[in-house]
């Protein structure tokens, strides 16, 4: 087994097929071919299934990849550590987030201090984030909720309940509180089932005896806010989250307290040495220490 054979194996996997796989390593798609065929042939596995130009990953393809990933992120960490000063002068930090608004003050100083640094940013919900930092397309999270896994190191970005929200023309739009009876009865607009503001707003709706049932099941915090918007029921979000809307009225849930979002800001522990997760990491610590004193 040779590295360059392995890193063929990987970079076809991860763009779908051996001619973006050629482009990415500047290679011909023969040579890209032909590494992974002896790959293949030494070890009498087969690492693709090969219909019609399309490619797809066996099940002993998807095995190796998990391990793969973990080998180059490994060595490109590697590479951070020998050449500090230039990982904090380009290339990319990849995030992806339940809500970048937890994150606006720490975006703006980070690109302040390294402009160099391109960050991609993408929404998600808890599951999104999870899947997206174990298989290696992300490197920091924002979750909300404190992981309990071993996995993962996290800094606190703050904790705030869940509210509802209405239209200004929605006949709650006057009230200071709702209840869970209340909300029972209207027309609810909530994101995607892996939505951890759904699923912990749910839980505390059957602990006190009471279903919610969405009208309107929308994905992304953006989608339900401008469902919400139109009048069509009623959305729910942490209080961090709900910003300044001329359109929209928040309103208190009743026991609220049971239903906080501990917004976290995560990575995998392995990955916690890369230059620039730990340069992100430190800025999101000062404001963190700032907001306790």
């Amino acid at each position: 087994m040779r590295y360059v054979q392995l890193r063929a194996f990987h970079y076809v996997a991860i763009c779908g097929g051996f001619s973006r796989a050629a482009e990415e390593l500047r290679l011909t798609q023969p040579a890209i071919s032909d590494q992974v065929r002896k790959l293949e042939e030494e070890y009498d596995v087969l690492l693709f299934n090969r219909h019609k130009k399309q490619v797809a990953l066996t099940p002993a393809g998807e095995r190796l990849l998990e391990i793969t990933r973990r080998l180059f992120d490994n060595e490109q960490q590697a590479l951070e550590l020998l050449s500090e000063s230039r990982a904090l002068r380009a290339g990319t930090l990849r995030i992806v987030a339940d809500s970048a608004h937890h994150l606006l003050h720490v975006l703006t100083q980070f690109r302040q201090r390294y402009p160099g640094v391109r960050i991609s940013m993408r929404a998600g919900n808890t599951d999104t984030v999870l899947e997206s930092l174990h298989s290696y397309e992300a490197d920091i999270g924002v979750l909300g909720e404190i992981p309990q896994s071993r996995d993962f190191d996290y800094i606190r970005l703050n904790s705030t309940p869940i509210i509802a929200f209405v239209a200004k023309e929605h006949p709650f739009a006057g009230r200071v509180s709702v209840s869970f009876s209340d909300l029972a009865n209207q027309p609810l607009v909530m994101r995607e089932s892996g939505s951890r503001t759904r699923q912990k707003l749910e839980a505390a709706a059957r602990a006190k005896g009471f279903a919610l049932t969405p009208a309107i099941e929308a994905e992304g915090r953006e989608a339900v806010r401008e469902i919400v918007a139109s009048g069509a029921g009623i959305g729910f979000v942490s209080a961090a989250e709900f910003g300044q809307d001329p359109r929209l009225v928040r309103i208190r849930i009743e026991g609220e307290d049971a239903m906080r979002m501990d917004e976290a800001l995560v990575c995998l522990r392995e990955r916690r040495g890369s230059t620039r997760v730990s340069a992100f990491f430190e800025i999101c610590r000062e404001f963190a220490e700032k907001s306790l004193r």
